[in-house]
């Protein structure tokens, strides 16, 4: 009974509240092997064809509660050209959210021990749905709820900068330029979503030949929300196993765990405990990432990236 009460609560106060300016895009705690879904500069950056794949189960338990998923494609194109597809679904009680986005990217080196800046550019669409049949509603009279199902589709224009080595990483993006009014209803009901400023950062240390440590953050800004913040560490063992841990700031605490299966292709998995007062009604979220790569081999070395 009081996920219910609590999916009505929270699925009305998201759709039909009198005005929504700021919602959170989609999240992913491992984001730092799909950093191109944020930013587009990042596409062909590992300079092979990467193909990824995640999946995931936000407060399961929780009826109506997020799942997302995404592809992404991208290659390099030439020496300094890179390329890439996206597709990101987000899945919330009655709306779910597409975004399909061409990235290309261009790389200059900076210096001659490796250092390279990236700029780039994201374009493609993105689709609202609403299906307001699908709410609990307590008071079929509310005039907050007597309107029509949403079907909306606007476009995307993003950016980003990504300068690198193959030891560290700093990133700056913004997934979308434009402001979207996603639907009003009059002076009722109104759903906007702002710009998310994003910014990573990464490190790898080596602390021996079969031993790295990769701190890493990244942090999301939007007007009218709270500063998102992850800060998270991971060991990688032997080029084969990652493990490690993730902290978003008043959210979640997380376990992360990666398999390189072969060499072309990784399986990661992370589990997240919330720290929020909802944790009794549902039984974390679960994180499933799938990259296959068609790995380039330059005087018989496989790159090193741990990123």
């Amino acid at each position: 009974m009081r996920l219910r009460i609590l999916k009505i609560v929270s699925i009305v106060v998201l759709v039909t509240s009198v005005e929504i300016q700021a919602q959170q895009d989609a999240q992913f705690t491992q984001y730092m092997y799909n950093t191109v879904v944020i930013n587009p500069a990042y596409a062909g950056s590992r300079n092979v064809l990467s193909i990824n794949g995640v999946h995931r189960a936000q407060w399961v338990g929780l009826e109506g509660a997020p799942r997302t998923q995404t592809l992404s494609i991208n290659s390099p194109m030439g020496k300094r050209v890179g390329m890439g597809i996206t597709v990101v679904r987000d899945e919330l009680g009655p709306s779910s959210e597409t975004y399909a986005n061409f990235d290309i990217s261009y790389t200059l080196p900076i210096n001659d021990e490796g250092t390279n800046f990236a700029f780039g550019v994201k374009g493609g669409l993105y689709s609202l749905n609403v299906d307001f049949n699908k709410l609990l509603i307590y008071n079929p009279t509310d005039v907050a709820i007597q309107q029509n199902n949403v079907n909306k589709t606007s476009p995307i224009i993003g950016v980003g900068g990504y300068l690198y080595t193959d030891t560290w990483y700093v990133g700056i993006s913004t997934p979308n330029l434009l402001k979207t009014d996603h639907y009003t209803n009059s002076s009722v009901s109104k759903a906007s979503e702002d710009m998310h400023l994003y910014g990573i950062v990464g490190y790898v240390f080596d602390l021996n030949p079969d031993l790295k440590f990769k701190p890493a953050a990244l942090i999301k800004m939007v007007k009218g929300a709270p500063l998102s913040f992850d800060l998270s560490a991971n060991f990688l063992i032997r080029d084969k196993i990652t493990l490690g841990a993730s902290y978003r700031l008043d959210a979640a605490i997380s376990g992360l765990a990666g398999f390189q299966i072969s060499e072309k292709m990784m399986l990661g998995y992370a589990y997240d405990f919330d720290t929020t007062d909802i944790r009794g009604y549902q039984s974390g979220s679960h994180e499933f990432f799938l990259r296959y790569e068609l790995i380039s081999r330059v005087k018989g070395k496989v790159s090193p990236r741990f990123f």
